[in-house]
């Protein structure tokens, strides 16, 4: 009589680059929206009009930088699974979505202070968001 042993397998779990881009794109939309709501707040305070169309809350600036930090993370883990130079082609993507998340600041701005300060803020937000996100990706 033979006995056979089989070790259990493990379920699946995410690998650690993977676990480890959520994490960051989490922790880098955190500070982005803290620091791109400090400085929509100054603007406010310092009497600069946060408008497009009407009146943008300061916290609306957190929402929209952390969903955009998600939406960043999701790009990221797209180009790590599917292209063979994966941080060349999300710099290559972000810089172009980046830009064009600009143009309704400039063309619904209400004054072009409100423009100016519109466009900082989404500069700001990926200034902090895409060198960290882009540092997780190989080459």
């Amino acid at each position: 009589m033979a006995i056979s042993l089989t070790a259990p397998t493990a379920p699946t779990v995410p690998t650690a680059p993977t676990v480890s881009l959520r994490r960051t794109t989490v922790v880098v939309g955190v500070g982005a929206a803290a620091v791109t709501t400090a400085v929509a707040a100054a603007l406010h305070t310092a009497g600069v009009p946060l408008a497009a169309g009407g009146e943008i809350p300061v916290a609306a600036f957190a929402q929209f930088v952390f969903v955009g930090a998600i939406l960043g993370g999701l790009l990221a883990g797209a180009a790590n699974r599917s292209s063979f130079a994966p941080r060349r082609r999300f710099l290559q993507t972000v810089v172009v979505l980046t830009a064009l998340s600009c143009v309704p600041a400039i063309a619904f701005g209400d004054t072009l202070a409100s423009k100016l300060a519109l466009v900082a803020t989404h500069l700001v937000a990926a200034a902090i968001i895409v060198p960290v996100l882009a540092g997780k990706l190989s080459d």
